[in-house]
């Protein structure tokens, strides 16, 4: 039984993608590892059918965070058993390149987004300076690769001269005997609170909605946001609901009425984006209020799931949500179109590409 070993440095009980692609491989016959971060709020790991660690570190952001996990995270790996070690993301790059090869493990890095053009990095010179160096010295180390979507792909492909799977984060298909009936017109924001979501933009733009807004997760952002909730006097309208676990924020997105997945056009990771929301929503039935960027265009033209928007000016999103609040006709052919491409999009069909990536490693 070959034993792959994966490396985050998220909270491993919130992070679907990881979930779904261990669970995957686990089904499939391999032993899986997932290692990530111990930090001082995280829950009780969640049992998983694959096992799971996490490293404690004192440093909990910036260099002296990356520096400690990354020193800790190669001794880890340096010392366990393995037949293939993948990086997920720059964070993780080096202690596993660097472990993989000393003990001639085979590599894989699995690209959740393209890291080095985040805002908040290419808004910061000197961090920029360090991750742009990592990328260029080791993403092309790695010849086997695979990313989220089509745009990251072709960026490493002509940055970098290797060609990378695409494996979208879609959604899994569900059946749910729990979802509730719509009975009020309630707008949900699910996933990271942090810089370049459009969370500065879109609470003001709520003035001129008649409608109550939910946010569901946590981030950097959180402080910000609820600064800006009170500047506006909007505590009524725009709610913090906190961060729940996937299995619940399925369950719950099923009851809204309207999606928001908006993305700030602040660096290429941004604009190339193709978030876990914009599956999540298309798979729970909900028209959404999405960016019009190449990915999200690519599948909208295919499927019109959404209402799309070129910028961020509240003015711009008001007047997206009040079209999918009041056009009961445009609403229902966004519904019958979601429904349609679930049946594309779905993790049943990406999984099948993961599962022949890891075949094919192994049979070279």
């Amino acid at each position: 039984m070959k034993h792959l070993v994966f490396t985050v440095t998220n909270e491993l009980n919130y992070d679907q993608r990881m979930i779904r692609i261990c669970e995957t491989l686990f089904n499939e016959g391999y032993k899986v590892s997932l290692i990530g971060v111990q930090f001082s709020n995280s829950p009780k790991l969640i049992d998983r059918k694959f096992n799971q660690k996490r490293i404690k570190c004192f440093f909990k952001k910036g260099f002296g965070f990356y520096a400690e996990y990354n020193v800790k995270l190669f001794f880890t790996l340096l010392f366990k058993k393995a037949d293939l070690f993948c990086a997920i993301d720059l964070d993780t790059i080096m202690p596993v390149f660097f472990a993989g090869k000393m003990k001639n493990k085979a590599l894989v890095y699995d690209a959740h987004e393209y890291f080095s053009q985040q805002k908040e990095i290419i808004t910061r010179p000197k961090v920029y300076k360090i991750w742009h160096y990592i990328e260029r010295h080791f993403v092309s180390k790695f010849k086997n690769g695979y990313t989220v979507c089509y745009c990251i792909s072709k960026a490493f492909e002509e940055l970098y001269k290797i060609k990378y799977e695409v494996i979208m984060n879609a959604t899994s298909i569900k059946i749910s005997n729990k979802i509730s009936p719509k009975k009020e017109k309630l707008i949900l924001y699910q996933g990271a609170v942090n810089e370049a979501r459009g969370l500065e933009y879109l609470i003001p733009a709520m003035k001129n909605v008649d409608g109550i807004l939910h946010i569901y997760g946590e981030g950097n952002f959180m402080g910000q946001v609820k600064t800006i909730i009170h500047n506006h006097c909007l505590e009524e309208k725009v709610i913090i609901k906190g961060r729940v676990s996937p299995a619940e924020l399925h369950e719950i997105t099923n009851q809204y009425y309207i999606g928001l997945n908006l993305v700030e056009n602040i660096g290429l990771n941004q604009y190339y984006s193709l978030a876990n929301k914009f599956f999540d929503y298309m798979h729970a039935g909900i028209p959404q209020v999405s960016m019009n960027f190449p990915e999200y265009k690519r599948i909208n033209d295919e499927f019109e799931i959404a209402v799309l928007i070129d910028n961020l000016e509240p003015n711009e999103i008001s007047n997206a949500i009040n079209k999918l609040l009041t056009d009961d006709e445009k609403y229902a052919q966004l519904v019958q179109h979601s429904n349609e491409a679930k049946l594309v999009y779905n993790w049943e069909n990406e999984s099948k590409k993961l599962i022949q990536f890891y075949k094919n490693i192994f049979e070279q």
